[in-house]
């Protein structure tokens, strides 16, 4: 395998992904294979079937090993529902004002890295800004004057149970050395908002299909971040029920149903499933589509409700994930129910430039950082 070439799985609530690619030109990327596994995914916090996942893991792992020879190092996307945040404060004062140093940035997270748990892992660190003595805020104070460095750092540990898992699936492959674990929700943030919008705090969403994560975004880091088991699939679940169809005919209907469209009176939408026809009209369809959006809504309201660190309200939700462009005019009813400006947001990568590669490149944008390191 190329020297530049790195490999990744991302790990989606309804699908695994393990792709090899390196960095193009224009900060774009050259993807030499991609395999795809569905599996039964993940919520609150668990495997919902922990051999159909080694399973899916292995498949992908072992077709990416036969196209793409030389790999010796996976670098795994850990899901939001694996993950728990923590943010701290660091102050390191110093005799007389000096240049600030590396050896100095180091000090002053050592200072504050928290304590390993026996079911928890730290994973990543990254400080959000730092706070010189004369109060200015820098992302990078090396070669700065002062006599004092504060910093806000945010800590990611990974679930210990979920890496377990990964070494059951990774251990069949002796090729395989390291695996080094991404942090999603952090890869994301860095990868697709700007460092502008950064620097002002952003709120970013990834709709999946299963579970969503909610994150709040300040500087280099995160302030807050919170994966709830609710997801597009949970709206097809709930048009299933609340019309008595099978799972497959509601998402069927997710993706014919525009709930921008002008209907006529007597619309219907019709799908044949198994031989037998399932018809509704349209404006029924659209109704239970939108109660189920309603419920996607709820959540984030109270993932924004519980986030009282700064005044969000203002800035617009940041949406990216596999759920959301399913259903036609989403995003609209979504951004009508919270009364708040929605974006959606992308790879600028051609040919990969919908917000269902989102993770997956923000996986290979980290991953290729930390292998060039």
């Amino acid at each position: 395998m190329r020297k530049n070439y790195i490999a990744v799985l991302d790990i989606r609530s309804s699908e695994i992904t393990a792709a090899v690619g390196e960095r193009g030109v224009n900060n774009t990327f050259i993807i030499k294979s991609k395999y795809t596994c569905a599996y039964d995914g993940y919520a609150s916090g668990e495997l919902l079937d922990i051999p159909a996942f080694i399973s899916a893991v292995s498949d992908v792992v072992r077709n990416t090993l036969s196209s793409a020879g030389g790999i010796k190092t996976f670098y795994v996307g850990v899901p939001g529902e694996f993950l728990k945040l923590i943010n701290k404060d660091s102050v390191l004062t110093f005799h007389s004002a000096k240049k600030i140093h590396k050896s100095d940035l180091q000090a002053l997270s050592g200072m504050c890295a928290p304590q390993e748990e026996s079911e928890w892992k730290t994973i990543r660190h990254s400080c959000l800004y730092y706070v010189l003595s004369d109060k200015r805020k820098v992302i990078d104070p090396i070669g700065a004057i002062s006599d004092s460095l504060q910093g806000k750092f945010c800590f990611i540990k990974c679930s210990n149970l979920f890496i377990d898992c990964l070494r059951q699936a990774f251990k069949q492959f002796a090729e395989i050395r390291n695996i080094n674990l991404i942090p999603m929700d952090f890869a994301e943030a860095m990868y697709l908002v700007e460092p502008e919008q950064r620097d002002e705090c952003a709120v970013l969403l990834d709709l999946g299909y299963i579970s969503s994560t909610y994150s709040v975004i300040c500087g280099n880091g995160l302030l807050y971040s919170e994966a709830f088991s609710v997801g597009i699939g949970h709206v097809a679940f709930y048009l299933m029920s609340e019309l008595d169809i099978p799972y497959e005919v509601a998402t069927t209907f997710l993706s014919t149903v525009n709930l921008n469209a002008k209907e006529t009176l007597n619309s219907a939408e019709e799908c044949i499933f198994e031989g037998k026809t399932y018809s509704f009209s349209t404006a029924t369809l659209r109704d239970k589509i939108r109660e189920g959006l309603d419920g996607i809504c709820e959540t984030i309201e109270e993932c924004r409700a519980s986030f009282t660190g700064k005044n969000i309200d203002g800035k617009p939700l940041l949406m990216t994930g596999e759920g959301v462009k399913i259903i036609r005019g989403a995003v609209d009813h979504i951004s009508g129910r919270l009364v708040k400006g929605v974006e959606v947001i992308s790879p600028k990568v051609p040919y990969y430039d919908k917000p269902q590669f989102a993770s997956l490149f923000s996986l290979l944008d980290m991953a290729l950082y930390d292998a060039a390191k």
